[in-house]
């Protein structure tokens, strides 16, 4: 198997946990120290990532992702993914949410990909409205 194809199934393994609402399964994709930024401008890690994992799981819709562009440099890799979340909560919010993720992963020495930085929003553009 190459690289590119096993990210890929590290990509469907995340998604799938995210349609399950599995948050365990969703953590064990991150390395322990990985980073999700749930807004741009807003790492996280460790309890406070798992929390906005929750919440996002929360709003209880699946999550749609199409994968761009895979980059692999040895045990690091770039992945370009446009995803999407939309629907109506349980509680009745609409919810349409949306971007182009810039994430890294790296090959563990158990030869496992796990993200190293989850950034869902990584083309937002950041600059303040005039």
């Amino acid at each position: 198997m190459t690289a590119v194809h096993d990210i890929q199934r590290v990509i469907e393994s995340f998604v799938d946990a995210f349609n399950r609402g599995d948050a365990a399964a969703i953590d064990e994709i991150f390395e322990q120290q990985g980073v999700l930024v749930p807004a741009p401008g807003q790492p996280m890690s460790g309890d406070d990532r798992r929390a906005a994992q929750k919440h996002l799981l929360g709003f209880g819709l699946p999550m749609r992702a199409d994968v761009r562009h895979i980059y692999v440099a040895g045990d690091i890799a770039q992945i370009i993914v446009d995803w999407s979340i939309t629907g109506t909560t349980p509680d009745g919010y609409e919810i349409d949410l949306k971007g182009t993720a810039t994430d890294v992963a790296r090959l563990g020495e158990d030869g496992r990909w796990r993200y190293v930085i989850d950034n869902p929003f990584g083309t937002a553009d950041l600059t303040p409205p005039a």
